[in-house]
């Protein structure tokens, strides 16, 4: 059963329920009725005390059968179904059943704890959730006795907190302050005393700390640890999502000497390592706004008429040593985050944009993967292995589009021959079952102040496509090489990165939605990529292409890092990795370690250990996501706010009991609260992802269009209210 359905169900329960109390406090009781209902609750809660009282309201009795249930719980004594506490007081005599688990708060009225090996997340009422907080670790004890089919249960031991710092602002009165949390999870503000404000004044966007919850406040009690500027102002804005998504700002002083101290001489020495490819033409394609330079390619013809074609990434391992400042801080980091108006990178500036970097007119040192590749796209040859280059020439996207599209410039052979063979080595993925779809990205141009001026969705072209295939060329031979070089009858331990296939019931759900405009989706498992393929670009450049890309987007299993050599369902790879962004991203580090050590004739490393590291670069990538998301909504709103009062055509992107969710310019998306809605009463229907008027049968579905004016924005809720023209 779904969360969305239980509280429905739940709503009509009590209601049947209280139905039940006003009729046997009027008619005539059903005493076995009241004896089993009366043992159901007491066992249901074997940690929970009742007072005669309270389970004579809890059957529906009055005052005058007071009497009677005393004789029932006494009998119930007697027999030993129940214990008697106190004179009044009950329990039972089961031993309570507890459970640990993980808080997720739904609203301030309820949340669930997930707890692992059970069918379903267990209901926790605010009252019984003894001021666990979102994410925290607890253990419950569970009440059998419900009035639904749900799991119910109380919060008994806090294990463990998720969090005790919060981000919010100060709100200062005469004699003491609060911190209005941002985090649409923490349903309390938390108390701050004047002298633990260390500076903050009203109105500043802080970090606060938790110090103490007593259990008889209502409020936790903490003080401001770091002031990060005025709410409203974009670095306090920005630094608080970092700061929320956990995120450093600075990099600790021991990293920045440590990356400060790098020799960025080659020696002749380690260039009589290497295999060199100074001589061959080799260049970079990159962002415009580029300053880390991760992966350069190269093109030599062969004499038997093939290509070699050389995918250099920069070798990042070979200055970040294992077990160093500069290595644990780029663990802990895991990911560079690109936020709408500054890069958070993995490794300091010198290393990122300097000595790793493979800038032009340079010697950089990289790791290769070498391809001999034939006419009809198929590599014939491989070599990996350390390489040095020197890039002759830096691209931006747009400079390589131009010289795709005209066939002149800098190195018009070279590009042209990689662009051919790029769409061979696609056309052959796309045969053997990728997809390709893909969800709506944005940018944002801004003022010199950082505000918004103009929000332009990215466009992928032919050059964007060409460094693509050949990044996935590499990460996927790298990924075969391992998983087939095997010790005696070992498979190497890797770092994969693994995508499983899609949830079935959301593929149902997205093609009953996509039939509603008229396009048609198989679900068989033989048939579903060529479908979805079909279905993009039977979408593209339509009103309704956004909807349904997200849609099936959230149908996919997220990607992420794995030792398992399960495959890539979305690339159609049986063994996938990444090797080619060591310089922002932490796993492509450990894969470039581990190919060089099994290069080397190294027998399997810890399997577990490298496990654990996956599963915090899967979580901090995450993150990284998440706070990526959170900058581009906070622009969104703030480019929203000029235009208060303004028509926008929009197309409805979301269906939910508190309101419509509603797309704008393509990518900025607000709510209509159904409360907004006054002209009837609103009903929410989740199978036909719709919004129905109970008296005049009005209705909003998913993909409709509408026109929509911007009522009201809130940047620090990073919230947009729209109303229905």
């Amino acid at each position: 059963m779904t969360r969305e359905k239980e509280k429905t169900k739940d709503k009509s329960a009590k209601a049947k329920n209280k139905g039940k109390r006003r009729a046997k406090g009027k008619g005539k009781i059903d005493w076995q009725d009241v004896q089993q209902l009366l043992i159901a609750m007491i066992d249901g809660s074997p940690s929970k005390l009742f007072t005669t009282k309270s389970l004579a309201k809890k059957v529906g009795l009055q005052d005058k059968d007071m009497l009677h249930i005393e004789g029932l719980l006494g009998h119930f004594v007697k027999r030993n179904l129940i214990k008697q506490i106190d004179v009044g007081v009950y329990q039972s005599n089961h031993e309570a059943e507890y459970a640990t688990g993980r808080v997720d708060y739904v609203n301030r009225e309820f949340a669930y704890v997930i707890c692992e090996g059970f069918a379903q997340d267990v209901w926790v009422n605010k009252r019984h959730l003894g001021f666990a907080l979102d994410g925290d670790t607890v253990k419950i004890v569970l009440h059998k006795f419900s009035k639904s089919d749900r799991i119910e249960g109380e919060v008994v031991e806090i294990l463990q907190r998720a969090r005790t710092e919060f981000i919010g602002r100060v709100e200062i009165s005469t004699r003491f302050a609060f911190v209005v949390a941002d985090n649409k999870k923490m349903f309390y503000d938390i108390f701050i005393p004047l002298e633990n404000l260390n500076g903050a004044k009203n109105n500043d966007k802080v970090i606060a700390t938790i110090e103490s919850w007593k259990a008889e406040d209502k409020n936790p009690t903490g003080k401001v640890k770091k002031i990060l500027g005025k709410a409203g102002e974009n670095n306090a804005e920005i630094h608080a999502i970092m700061a929320e998504y956990g995120l450093p700002i600075d990099f600790p002083e021991p990293v920045e000497k440590q990356a400060q101290a790098i020799d960025e001489t080659i020696s002749a020495t380690e260039i009589a390592k290497r295999r060199d490819f100074r001589a061959v033409p080799t260049f970079t394609i990159d962002p415009e706004d580029a300053k880390d330079f991760d992966d350069a390619l190269s093109v030599l013809p062969l004499e038997n008429g093939n290509w070699e074609i050389g995918v250099h990434i920069a070798d990042v391992s070979y200055y970040v040593e294992p077990d160093t400042f500069l290595d644990q801080e780029a663990y802990r980091r895991a990911t560079s985050v690109y936020l709408v108006d500054r890069v958070v990178p993995m490794l300091p500036e010198k290393l990122s944009n300097f000595v790793c970097s493979l800038r032009p007119d340079e010697d950089k040192l990289t790791f290769s993967a070498v391809f001999e590749i034939n006419e009809r796209g198929t590599v014939v040859n491989q070599w990996f292995g350390r390489t040095i280059i020197r890039s002759q020439r830096r691209f931006s996207y747009e400079e390589a589009q131009t010289v795709i599209e005209t066939g002149e410039g800098d190195f018009a052979k070279e590009i042209g021959i990689l662009q051919k063979l790029a769409v061979k080595i696609k056309q052959a993925r796309f045969k053997k079952g990728a997809i390709a779809f893909e969800s709506v990205e944005v940018r944002f141009k801004l003022d010199e102040n950082a505000k918004p001026i103009a929000v332009i969705p990215k466009v992928r072209k032919e050059a964007h496509k060409l460094i693509e295939e050949f990044m996935l060329l590499a990460n996927k031979c790298v990924a075969e090489y391992v998983f087939k070089k095997k010790k005696g009858k070992n498979v190497l331990a890797m770092v994969y990165r693994t995508h499983d296939e899609p949830d079935a019931e959301k593929l149902q759900n997205l093609a009953l939605f996509a039939k509603q405009f008229g396009h048609q989706l198989d679900t068989q498992e033989e048939n579903l990529s060529k479908s979805l393929n079909q279905l993009s670009l039977d979408v593209e450049g339509k009103p309704e292409q956004n909807v349904l890309q997200n849609l099936a987007m959230r149908a996919m299993a997220k990607a992420v890092y794995s030792t398992e050599p399960k495959g890539h369902f979305g690339l159609a790879f049986a063994h996938y990795t990444h090797f080619t962004s060591p310089i922002r991203r932490y796993p492509d580090v450990m894969v470039h370690r581990l190919l060089q050590y099994y290069l080397d004739g190294g027998n399997s490393v810890d399997r577990n250990l490298y496990e654990t590291k996956c599963k915090h670069t899967s979580n901090m990538e995450r993150k990284a996501a998440e706070a990526e998301r959170a900058s581009i909504k906070y622009k969104q709103v703030e480019y929203l706010q000029g235009m208060k009062g303004k028509t926008l055509e929009g197309i409805i992107s979301g269906v939910t009991e508190w309101g419509i969710y509603v797309e704008v310019l393509q990518v900025c998306e607000g709510m209509i609260r159904l409360a907004d809605l006054t002209d009837d009463y609103y009903e929410y229907h989740a199978a036909q992802h719709s919004i129905v008027g109970r008296r005049y049968r009005q209705t909003f579905r998913l993909g409709d269009k509408l026109k929509v004016i911007v009522k009201r924005t809130d940047l620090e809720k990073r919230m947009i209210d729209f109303e229905l023209v």
